[in-house]
């Protein structure tokens, strides 16, 4: 594994924790918007990108591109709630996209 991924990769663990705790936290509540939906989504899209980094694969770069698009869409969605869990998970994102973009 290249050493330059490394932030990425704690930035994209960070955004999956993040993300599956407002997942968790959302059950059962009314969302007026694509949150949890998003998180769902933004968990899996972190933990391929670690995968793709990890082995360092050939569509890497893409990887983190669209892993970037992934978190900042699940960002503009969680910042709609009052919700602390929401506005964790937001902030989480918006750095893992941040890291993504310095990656692709």
């Amino acid at each position: 594994m290249e050493l330059n991924y490394e932030n990425c990769i704690k930035a994209c663990q960070q955004c999956m924790i993040d993300c599956q705790n407002c997942l968790v936290q959302m059950m059962g509540k009314e969302s007026m918007n694509d949150c949890p939906k998003c998180c769902l989504l933004c968990v899996d899209a972190c933990l391929i990108c670690i995968k793709f980094m990890v082995a360092s694969g050939p569509l890497t770069k893409e990887y983190c591109q669209l892993c970037a698009e992934i978190c900042e869409w699940c960002a503009e969605e969680c910042q709609q709630h009052d919700h602390e869990h929401c506005k964790v998970c937001a902030a989480s994102c918006l750095a893992c996209a941040k890291e993504c973009r310095n990656m692709a």
